[in-house]
């Protein structure tokens, strides 16, 4: 079968997505990509062409058709696209990115800067940083909501600040397979297999959640929801259900999750280690749980606290372990 052709731009951001694309193991990216019958055909950081070189090859891919294009970094669209222009042409870099996107069978937005905007749109956002097909949470960015690449699929948003390696290499591996639709994208155009989740399932710091045992500062054992910003019961994403470059996430670290994968992360309206609150219970509940139940909950939970759980949920260590049934003690 002939190779699929991979395209991937970046624009306005860190490059963070690709670091972490990079850091894929068991197998790594380009044993992936060789496994899935893709061929990373350009990537700015990775392929040897540069300068008029990348042009030409750029042009030939364009003309030959490409079949899933990336791209990483928000669109810039300020001072007429001249925030970012392209080295060789002297031209917005965002026309070719427009270009190339009419080319291509598949468009896919890597990283939340490319999907909504993301770091980069934050604040009074004076570079017009903006998404592929969204501008934060409205439909619009570069190509509108109606754009609809060769497959008739939109802009598939691989949202997160950065990606996870392995969100990256299964949406391509379905994409070259055709084996991805529209019913699989929820509502914000990410791919259901981690959207559907909730950075919640497999926290290692649930217990200390279910008994309302709060952490009072990151690093700290306990629950970060209540007094360090953790929206982890929000946030679509399955960070703690698979691992980061083998092990870890970021709760598992002892950070709140910020939750990265929507399109206004960046704007939270408060500081992220901040936990805004009405009447002493969060703002942030869980999305799908009834407030009145939460705050029930909460009182009864954190009246059958046990002390281990308390103790250990101010503390940046386990310094209480769990009592042994009484049978097995002397």
């Amino acid at each position: 079968m002939k190779r699929k052709t991979l395209v991937w731009l970046q624009s306005g951001g860190c490059g963070g997505c690709t670091l972490s694309l990079l850091n894929a193991e068991t197998p790594d990216v380009y044993s992936t990509l060789a496994a899935s019958n893709i061929e990373l055909a350009y990537h700015p950081s990775l392929t040897e062409a540069s300068a008029d070189e990348a042009t030409a090859l750029l042009d030939k891919l364009a003309a030959s058709g490409i079949d899933i294009l990336c791209l990483e970094g928000s669109v810039m669209l300020g001072a007429g696209g001249r925030f970012h222009i392209s080295g060789t042409e002297h031209s917005p870099y965002y026309q070719l990115i427009a270009r190339l996107a009419a080319r291509a069978r598949y468009v896919v937005a890597v990283g939340t800067c490319a999907a909504y905007g993301g770091i980069t749109a934050a604040g009074d956002n004076l570079t017009g940083a903006t998404g592929l097909a969204w501008g934060g949470n409205q439909p619009g960015g570069l190509l509108g909501p109606a754009f609809r690449a060769h497959s008739k699929l939109g802009v598939v948003n691989i949202s997160g600040c950065p990606t996870h390696p392995g969100w990256v290499l299964e949406t391509l591996a379905l994409l070259a397979a055709d084996a991805l639709g529209s019913r699989d994208l929820d509502p914000l155009g990410r791919p259901r297999f981690y959207a559907d989740k909730l950075v919640h399932h497999g926290c290692d710091k649930n217990e200390f959640y279910e008994f309302k045992a709060s952490a009072e500062a990151p690093g700290q054992q306990g629950c970060l929801m209540e007094f360090v910003g953790c929206k982890g019961t929000q946030a679509h994403a399955d960070c703690n259900l698979r691992s980061w470059n083998g092990e870890g996430s970021c709760l598992a670290g002892g950070y709140p999750c910020i939750n990265c994968t929507a399109p206004d992360f960046a704007d939270p309206g408060h500081g992220f280690f901040e936990t805004p609150k009405i009447a002493g219970f969060p703002v942030g509940l869980p999305t799908d749980m009834p407030k009145a139940w939460f705050v029930a909950l909460s009182t009864l939970s954190k009246s059958a606290t046990p002390t281990r759980v308390k103790v250990n949920a101010t503390a940046d260590r386990i310094t209480m372990a769990p009592s042994l049934p009484k049978k097995n003690t002397p």
